[in-house]
């Protein structure tokens, strides 16, 4: 009896060791190999700014590396402890003996998804300023994605000025993965069948009284009331178009909410705007002018100017005359102040300025 009950107590350690053999191979076949650059499933277990850790059925749990603040404020706002995610392996094990993994791609996706079915929808979408460039804006989405919000694209219906930091609503213009290119848009989304209704209530020619709603260097950005509609029209005055005369600072004339009477001169359906024109309410003073130093025609005036590009000659008290460098003989000099004899020759109407060629009582050398 004593060597059957030893002999049962052996079978039962040996029975015990077989199982935990068996339990300790069957939960090393449970982890799962990584490799470098792979994608795989796992689950959020820790979510803090200093830590981010990530269940992937490795013997221990990964870590998501993120350097950029940015990525990392996104993750903490977009990602809850908890959740399902996709990451990308960067290393499979690290000296500390962790997998070290990247949630950017499993982000960039979402975010792109999400972009793809604002575009189809024409949705708007809330985006922060964080940088600006002279042709516009960068923005940056609330999913960590950047796109460009040209000047052309600027409603300034809704912002009078855009600076770092803003928050605006936009819709996804363009959209382009392969090149990373994403367009946003403040305007109004109109197909070209819409804006021609819109427009159809205006004229070409048409005076009307529009509203400055913001002043820029170069010209007015104004809207215009559209009776049925609560779109509002879109005009643009540029600074070549507010006056006869040469005009330098539009901010000291004009301000924010003014009205101003203009005509309307073109509808620009790629921009989806209409132009307009304050000068093109008066006459140009340059007609008259025309009119009183008709082409072909002799008169005397008085140099006022000499230097490498021609002569400047004072016709009257408001006129003032110009000749060419090539028209001067190289034997030919002007003094200022001397009086001489031109010819019109033509006009210079982008300049405002009449084009003469000098008249000699006798053929000069050199002369063209």
């Amino acid at each position: 009896m004593k060597l059957k009950y030893q002999v049962s107590k052996s079978q039962k350690a040996e029975q015990a060791s077989s199982a935990m053999a068996r339990l300790l191979a069957s939960h090393k076949d449970s982890f799962v190999p990584l490799y470098k650059g792979e994608s795989v499933k796992g689950k959020i277990t820790k979510l803090t700014p200093k830590e981010i850790l990530v269940d992937v059925g490795a013997k221990t749990e990964a870590v998501v590396l993120e350097k950029d603040r940015n990525i990392l404020h996104t993750l903490l706002s977009v990602f809850k402890q908890g959740e399902s995610v996709e990451v990308n392996v960067l290393t499979p094990e690290s000296d500390m003996g962790q997998p070290i993994v990247s949630l950017r791609r499993y982000l960039g996706n979402i975010a792109w998804k999400k972009l793809e079915e604002l575009f189809e929808s024409k949705e708007s979408i809330e985006v922060t300023v964080n940088d600006i460039a002279k042709a516009g804006y960068v923005a940056v989405t609330s999913l960590g994605v950047s796109g460009f919000l040209p000047q052309s694209h600027i409603s300034f219906v809704q912002n009078k000025d855009i600076s770092l930091g803003d928050k605006l609503f936009v819709t996804v213009l363009e959209l382009n993965r392969k090149d990373n290119k994403i367009i946003f848009s403040q305007k109004p989304v109109f197909t070209d069948d819409d804006f021609k209704k819109l427009v159809s209530q205006f004229k070409p020619e048409q005076k009307i009284i529009a509203t400055i709603v913001n002043v820029a260097s170069f010209g007015l950005f104004v809207s215009l009331n559209t009776p049925g509609s609560d779109i509002p029209l879109e005009g643009f005055i540029h600074i070549s178009e507010v006056a006869w005369d040469k005009t330098v600072d539009l901010q000291s004339l004009f301000k924010a909410g003014q009205k101003v009477e203009a005509v309307i001169f073109k509808f620009d359906m790629d921009a989806k705007k209409a132009q307009l024109s304050i000068k093109r309410l008066t006459k140009d003073p340059f007609e008259e002018v025309m009119l009183a130093y008709p082409i072909d025609k002799k008169f005397t005036g008085t140099v006022s100017k000499t230097d490498d590009s021609g002569v400047g000659v004072i016709l009257d008290e408001k006129t003032e005359g110009f000749i060419r460098k090539e028209k001067i003989p190289p034997t030919v000099t002007y003094a200022i102040g001397k009086q001489i004899t031109v010819l019109v020759s033509e006009y210079d109407k982008k300049r405002k300025r009449i084009l003469l060629v000098p008249v000699f009582l006798k053929k000069t050398i050199g002369y063209r």
